[in-house]
């Protein structure tokens, strides 16, 4: 508590003068990121790098001043969290936010790879940025909060704290698409009112039933988030009648014998729903999420989806890689400076390879990027162009969508690629590593049949833009 008081002295004396746009000293942002990663169960280090994180960047601070404060530790992560900022700096826009050359990309993945508490401390800085974002003009309220919704979001998906995915992801859309984002928040408020009868006889019939056979639990509704039935209904035709889940009931018990237990008591007071069943805990979601989950049909009528899960599955599925970091009480650190990689769960071996490229390329050693499989969005893909610069897609783009992210220009004007080295087509997807050649020629024009070989909105756009200045 001695150094988390001083590292706050230091921080108050150093943005002393500094307001944010809200009006308020800015001293409030670096105190509202201690106390989130105070409420993730960050350890010591952590908090105190969150208190000063602002300080190198916006201060005269340097970091030789808080390595002889704190120690080699806490500079190294307020250093990583500059770093990511400076690297941030140098996108363009929203559309090419992972940087398009080699450099930044290595000054990102430097940034990102040095520990992993590095990241912890910029989604709690996002966090209570976004909270605060009323603050700012319309045009910095949207841009931010796409980054957020893009970017953030599924980097907290990632990494499995899904508390944080929720708020990050809904207080964004609430910014990017304001009317849809208050009629879906209509629509969830009316189905629980008219749901919420039924789901307490449910819970009460489902508590009885476990109180019989005398097991420990505890039971809860858990409501869809904004954003997620947002998503959901895209997939499914706007039918909210497809949706399962707007509603779940969550039990929460001690072992993994027992949610197999109380899956086979739900399913003796409900007929389960034929491919309903997913069984999370044998076979991890991706980022390491665990449960089990069963949707059913009631004698009323009523489609509940139940998830049931281990108390620690649960701090797992609402904490993800915070929660990590409190039970296992892992200092990364000391590990990285003596060249040891920290031994992390399968399910977050991505960023121990992130981790291991950065060790090497701190070393000056050289890193093949082509066989780095970088996977922070999961929807995401990584190409090539033949000088080995970097462009993300979105999984699924096809040549043209390559073509017109490199300049408007070379896609107007294509008439084949080449993909690692060989003639292909233009309907064909692009994978994550492939060196992409787009092959033009100056009397080459636009096609009303490219609108059926691209997927992303912003070669649309300017196939559009350039087919309409043609025809005009």
């Amino acid at each position: 508590m001695d150094r988390i008081k001083h590292a706050e002295e230091i921080a108050r004396k150093a943005h002393a003068g500094q307001f944010r746009k809200t009006g308020e000293p800015y001293i409030v942002h670096p105190m509202a990121v201690k106390k989130i990663l105070e409420e993730w169960g960050m350890d010591e280090d952590t908090i105190i790098a969150g208190i000063l994180h602002d300080t190198v960047e916006d201060t005269g601070l340097t970091l030789k001043d808080i390595e002889k404060e704190f120690g080699e530790s806490v500079a190294f992560l307020v250093d990583g969290v500059t770093k990511l900022g400076v690297a941030r700096n140098g996108m363009r826009d929203l559309d090419t936010y992972l940087p398009e050359t080699k450099d930044n990309f290595l000054r990102l993945m430097v940034a990102l790879g040095a520990d992993i508490r590095v990241l912890i401390i910029k989604l709690a800085d996002r966090l209570h940025n976004i909270r605060t974002l009323s603050a700012l003009p319309p045009d910095k309220q949207k841009k931010i909060a796409k980054e957020t919704l893009e970017v953030f979001a599924p980097l907290a998906d990632r990494l499995n704290m899904g508390l944080l995915r929720v708020e990050l992801a809904d207080l964004s859309f609430k910014y990017v698409d304001p009317k849809r984002y208050d009629y879906l928040k209509e629509l969830i408020a009316r189905y629980n009112k008219s749901a919420a009868r039924s789901m307490k006889k449910i819970e009460e019939e489902v508590s009885n039933a476990l109180k019989k056979e005398k097991i420990k639990f505890s039971i809860s509704g858990r409501v869809k988030s904004v954003y997620s039935l947002h998503k959901k209904l895209a997939k499914h035709d706007q039918n909210i009648n497809e949706i399962y889940d707007l509603t779940a009931l969550r039990i929460i018990v001690d072992d993994v014998t027992t949610c197999y237990l109380v899956l086979g008591i739900v399913h003796s007071l409900y007929t389960p729903m034929n491919g309903r069943i997913k069984d999370y805990i044998a076979m991890p979601k991706q980022n390491g999420y665990q449960s089990l989950h069963t949707t059913v049909i009631t004698k009323d009528k009523h489609i509940v989806e139940f998830q049931i899960r281990t108390k620690e599955m649960h701090e797992f599925a609402e904490r993800g890689l915070a929660a990590s970091f409190y039970y296992n009480e892992q200092k990364l650190t000391e590990n990285y400076k003596k060249g040891k990689i920290e031994h992390l769960p399968t399910n977050l071996l991505w960023i121990t390879e992130l981790q291991m490229t950065a060790a090497k390329l701190r070393e000056g050693k050289k890193v093949d990027l082509k066989k780095l499989k970088l996977n922070l969005f999961a929807d995401r893909i990584f190409v090539y162009t033949p000088k080995g610069d970097i462009l993300d897609l979105p999984q699924g783009a096809l040549p043209l969508d390559f073509a017109y992210r490199l300049h408007s220009e070379i896609g107007d004007h294509v008439v084949g690629v080449k993909i690692n080295g060989k003639m292909s087509n233009l309907n064909k997807k692009l994978e994550h590593g492939d060196v992409v050649e787009i092959l033009t020629s100056k009397n080459q024009i636009p096609k009303t049949s490219w609108l059926d070989k691209i997927i992303t909105p912003h070669a649309r756009s300017k196939i559009l833009h350039s087919l309409n200045s043609r025809n005009k």
